[in-house]
């Protein structure tokens, strides 16, 4: 006869993390758990949002570059600073904006 595999002594189960309940209405179908809804538009509004960023700091390495070749820099270290800054956000919302069209081209391929 198999017998149950009990845990070790002073150790007991884990009850939950505190993040997930139990769904209600699992079973019956259309009351089961929703995924979250984003308001319309979020992704384009946060796109842009991080294009005026990246504008801004361009501005400002932008400012600071001039400022180093007429000489009225005091410190270069700020200037290589921002040019940095503005290179790798640039970068970072290219790469989301490429990856964001990636995506819907693949579900565009599904739906064809």
């Amino acid at each position: 006869m198999i017998e149950a595999i009990m845990p070790p002594a002073g150790v007991s189960g884990v009850a939950g993390a505190g993040y997930v309940t139990g769904a209600q209405g699992a079973g019956t179908p259309g009351l089961g758990l929703r995924p979250a809804q984003a308001p319309e538009g979020a992704f384009a509004a946060t796109l842009g949002s991080a294009m005026d960023e990246v504008q801004s700091l361009q501005s400002t390495s932008r400012e600071l570059g001039v400022q180093a070749l007429t000489g009225d820099l005091t410190d270069m270290h700020e200037a290589t600073l921002a040019s940095s800054r503005a290179s790798v956000a640039l970068e970072m919302v290219s790469t989301v904006r490429n990856r964001g069209v990636e995506a819907f081209n693949e579900i565009m391929r599904m739906q064809a």
